[in-house]
């Protein structure tokens, strides 16, 4: 299990979480691999609308080093807390985004 990023972070992207990641895991909401940095283009072009960032399952060590630095409180420390939460939809977009399957307790 890895942490979740859930919907509050939809059309906000800030990248506090991805600065203090020590493995690097967290990217969006375009690149699986620039760890977030097209955010800031994006801002200035106004096009961040409907797009989030997403923590990579298979790279997350679940440190938790994310979770305080988000400002909208959008990271789930595992799958199950943010599917209690009713957040199933964005556990499935997180596995996607990086195209890892995702886990058949979650489907």
């Amino acid at each position: 299990m890895s942490f979740i990023i859930g919907s509050k972070c939809v059309g906000v992207c800030d990248t506090a979480c991805v600065n203090v990641c020590p493995v690097a895991c967290i990217h969006g909401p375009i690149s699986t691999i620039a760890e977030g940095a097209e955010v800031d283009e994006l801002r200035e072009k106004g096009k961040i609308g409907d797009k989030q960032l997403f923590i990579n399952p298979d790279d997350c060590i679940d440190c938790g080093a994310c979770v305080p630095e988000c400002p909208v409180e959008a990271i789930y420390d595992d799958e199950e807390q943010a599917i209690e939460d009713g957040e199933k939809e964005y556990v499935k977009k997180n596995y996607e985004f990086f195209d890892v399957n995702l886990p058949n307790v979650y489907k």
